[in-house]
């Protein structure tokens, strides 16, 4: 099979295509033909080494892919060959076939394009948990998205919204905004015009907001966190800046508010019982019509590179996806 590998960390125009071996399922694993392939921001952070987790080389990147499953391992119920479904693990996705844990796999619902189903798991799976469970974000409340028009904050976005939460939604340019509009959100910030933390203030009457949502970090964490309400909760999503801001602790006292770490890919593990009834819930919003994952780019498998270029350059919104044509 034909894969996209990093040998080396370096930029995205360092990765390669190389032909490889054929993946097969070990037990409670499963293969998937993949059809299109999400690119997240820890692509982007994972090929320079700058990631929490540093797979051995030579690695594919790509976290979330869609596709057919080609192949079942042992002890695998209620998944078969032929299926179409969608699959979530922390690298290897960017390739022409995908082997992943049997549990990470869900089916594509009827109607679902393969392209939007790519990265589901990951940009909805990573804001719910922060929303619903790190937050306890309630109808009426107030909700800030930072990096708004990316894969995980448009997701917030929506999400947000479908919670019953007033969201502001906060980007860098107004096309941005205009797609983060389209998806829900009720007023916006362009905190490359506007002054984040008077503008919170201003569209809050004073109060702020009750959540802070945060994929973002860099400079605008501090102004957001000392612009949140009494009781709020300010939500460590990530860091696609590729600064660690460093927050004075003190706003925490003075503002009676929770700084949360998101973590959703060890939450997936340690607590699979809580995973598996969040996948269910969102699985019956995505049938809904609820959620639509936005698509604004597409690259073919030899241009991974370049895709990986686009989304780290700030270039996306909404998600950046890898396909792959095997005719």
């Amino acid at each position: 099979m034909r894969a996209v590998l990093c040998e080396a960390f370096g930029p995205p125009e360092s990765l390669v295509v190389r032909t490889v071996d054929d993946p097969s399922p070990g037990p409670a694993e499963v293969v998937i033909d993949v059809d299109a392939c999400a690119v997240s921001f820890p692509d982007v952070l994972m090929i320079q080494g700058l990631y929490q987790f540093k797979p051995d080389f030579p690695f594919s990147p790509g976290g979330d892919a869609a596709g057919t499953v080609a192949a079942v391992g042992a002890d695998v119920t209620g998944i078969a060959v032929g299926d179409r479904v969608v699959a979530s693990a922390g690298w290897g996705a960017m390739a022409e076939k995908f082997k992943v844990p049997a549990t990470s796999v869900i089916p594509i619902p009827d109607g679902v394009a393969t392209e939007e189903a790519a990265g589901f798991l990951y940009a909805y799976g990573t804001s719910y948990h922060a929303l619903a469970d790190r937050a306890e974000l309630k109808a009426g409340e107030t909700l800030l998205v930072l990096g708004a028009a990316g894969g995980v904050g448009l997701a917030a976005v929506e999400l947000g919204v479908a919670m019953g939460a007033t969201v502001i939604a906060a980007a860098s340019t107004e096309a941005k905004l205009a797609v983060c509009r389209e998806h829900g959100a009720a007023l916006t910030i362009n905190y490359e015009l506007e002054d984040l933390k008077t503008r919170m203030r201003e569209l809050t009457d004073g109060t702020g907001v009750d959540v802070v949502y945060d994929p973002v970090g860099g400079a605008y964490s501090e102004p957001a966190l000392r612009s949140i309400a009494w009781n709020g909760r300010f939500l460590v999503v990530g860091f696609a800046s590729g600064e660690i801001p460093k927050l004075p602790l003190n706003l925490a006292l003075l503002k009676g508010c929770a700084v949360v770490g998101v973590f959703w890919g060890a939450f997936t593990q340690r607590e699979p019982e809580r995973f598996a009834a969040e996948v269910g819930e969102l699985i019956a919003m995505w049938k809904n019509g609820e959620l639509h994952q936005q698509v604004s780019a597409t690259y073919p498998l030899e241009r991974a590179g370049d895709a990986i270029r686009h989304l780290a350059d700030r270039q996306a919104a909404g998600r950046v996806v890898v396909t792959i044509d095997r005719r």
